[in-house]
């Protein structure tokens, strides 16, 4: 029988937190990144709005075989070759305050 303090998947050994742990020579980094911060805990205020940007670069990918559809008993199958057809550029701006 299990202890009673332990707890269900508490350890999970893949899972790890990343984080950027500057230097000590990088004082003015953690300054400049407190100041970055800081604007995220502002209230919002109409007049001066918070307006974020994020982007990312997809691989744009199609399936070389045909997928086998689900059948009874086994579900859909996918192969993992495929064809490359470039990337895409994606920008997101939104005002996060603002709802």
């Amino acid at each position: 029988m299990c202890p009673h303090h332990a707890q269900k998947h508490a350890l999970n050994p893949w899972q790890q937190q990343q984080w950027v742990i500057p230097s000590q020579a990088n004082a003015a980094l953690v300054c400049a990144m407190e100041e970055v911060l800081e604007v995220y805990t502002r209230p919002y205020d109409p007049q001066r709005p918070q307006v974020c940007l994020d982007e990312t670069s997809p691989q744009l990918v199609a399936e070389t075989p045909e997928p086998m559809s689900a059948t009874p008993g086994h579900p859909a199958r996918v192969d993992d070759e495929y064809e490359r057809k470039g990337t895409a550029n994606l920008f997101m701006v939104f005002e996060p305050l603002a709802g």
